[in-house]
């Protein structure tokens, strides 16, 4: 699953860096929790919180099975 995950983010990570920010994956549980540190200009963007949930959250539990959540850390 880690795999997997490690590639979701390398595929939405030009977006991100596209405004200044970056994604960096810190851990993949297993029971699906997928924990991240935003960094760059998404570490203090006030819209933070909607990029991790309606855009990370979703690209990467649309393409990996077993992934429940998306966290912040």
């Amino acid at each position: 699953m880690k795999k997997d995950v490690e590639r979701i983010i390398k595929n939405i990570r030009g977006a991100l860096q596209a405004d200044g920010g970056d994604i960096e994956l810190i851990e993949v549980t297993d029971d699906g929790i997928v924990k991240v540190a935003l960094r760059g200009a998404c570490s203090h963007c006030p819209m933070s919180t909607l990029t991790l949930k309606n855009f990370v959250e979703k690209s990467i539990i649309k393409e990996v099975p077993g992934v429940k959540e998306v966290i912040s850390v």
